[in-house]
């Protein structure tokens, strides 16, 4: 990857290249499977996102959930948060393709750069390039839901909304599926970390989404607990009645 002067640039090239090296991966270990894939994807994408945000940004921090933390990120003015492999177990079970990388930057206080590639789909959604969300059709409110394990919160919720759960992978699948019309909603309150949320929080804030905690509070980033554990995702036509089943629940 050749250094670029836009950080957009860098966020897509890097979590597009981490993804390729995960296809190629599952493609050539097709003797591995379980733990020891998982492994091998986690490292080698990780491995891969550091070099390459070191050729491209030296200066930066990285904080990546593959990593040790270095504390000194919390001085830094920007912050890279990545996911080298977002959805282990669904990259684990061939032939799924619900899995992500994310790549986020955060720079003085919020988040200015983010992709999430879907590389066994070909797919990078970017903060920068935007695209007009598909048209919603008539019917209830379709909630992205864990497909190995779907929490009571969210089959509350759907209950509450009269909604349909619409089952699939990875956070960032989910979040991504949003953005591509699969879904109306993506709502999360079972435990996750900034690079969980990061990138595919960039990617909707660029397609003029206001994603949020359960409460309505903003998503912090490039704190000292990386732990952020909700999220909100709505498009705008069901924002107002997702939130206020959620407020029935609280």
């Amino acid at each position: 990857m050749t250094p670029s002067p836009d950080d957009h640039e860098v966020a897509a090239a890097v979590a597009e290249e981490a993804g390729r090296l995960l296809v190629d991966v599952r493609a050539e270990h097709a003797d591995l499977e379980g733990s020891a894939l998982k492994d091998l994807g986690d490292r080698e994408a990780h491995e891969r996102i550091v070099a390459l945000l070191g050729q491209a940004r030296p200066e930066d921090a990285v904080l990546s959930e593959e990593g040790a933390d270095d504390l000194r990120r919390l001085q830094a003015s920007r912050v890279w948060i990545v996911d080298p492999l977002d959805g282990t177990r669904e990259f684990s079970e061939r032939p799924r393709d619900d899995w992500a990388v994310h790549v986020a930057l955060w720079q003085e206080g919020r988040l200015v750069a983010g992709a999430v590639a879907l590389p066994a789909r070909g797919v990078v959604h970017r903060m920068d390039r935007p695209q007009p969300l598909p048209p919603r059709p008539e019917g209830p409110v379709r909630l992205a839901v864990s497909r190995s394990r779907p929490p009571a919160f969210v089959v509350d919720l759907a209950e509450r909304l009269g909604a349909e759960l619409v089952a699939m992978g990875s956070a960032g699948v989910k979040a991504m599926a949003v953005i591509d019309g699969t879904v109306d909603a993506y709502v999360h309150a079972g435990g996750q970390y900034e690079w969980d949320s990061a990138a595919p929080v960039a990617v909707a804030i660029g397609h003029g989404l206001a994603p949020t905690r359960l409460d309505g509070s903003p998503l912090e980033y490039n704190r000292e607990n990386p732990w952020l554990p909700d999220l909100v995702l709505a498009r705008a036509e069901v924002d107002d009645e997702v939130r206020g089943a959620l407020a029935g629940l609280a």
